[in-house]
């Protein structure tokens, strides 16, 4: 069983498409990036969870889990993500979708 959520916890989504034939070269941006985001977002207050994952079909997915909304809106402003990895994301032609901070109604 899971430890207690904060109740003012919420699920951060960032989605994102390419074309599946760059699957090859998204994945590496992806555990490329990994190297300066992960020690970045660790120096975040907040942080439960980070999960970033990219399918062959053409998409990739960022969820996290923060104790507050407040909290998650930090990537917002973190230039690791917002400038650096975002470039490296869009040179390999990688589209992103409006990020969403969603209250967890429940869990498991």
């Amino acid at each position: 069983m899971s430890e207690p959520l904060p109740a003012t916890a919420v699920v951060r989504v960032s989605r994102a498409t390419f074309d599946p034939g760059r699957f090859t070269e998204v994945e590496a941006m992806n555990k490329r990036t990994s190297q300066y985001l992960v020690p970045a977002i660790e120096r975040l207050p907040g942080l439960i969870h980070f999960y970033a994952a990219v399918s062959p079909e053409g998409s990739a997915v960022q969820v996290s889990v923060w104790d507050t909304e407040e909290h998650a809106k930090q990537l917002n402003n973190l230039t690791e993500m917002t400038v650096d990895a975002r470039g490296e994301a869009e040179a390999a032609g990688v589209a992103f979708t409006p990020i969403i901070n969603y209250p967890i109604g429940w869990t498991i």
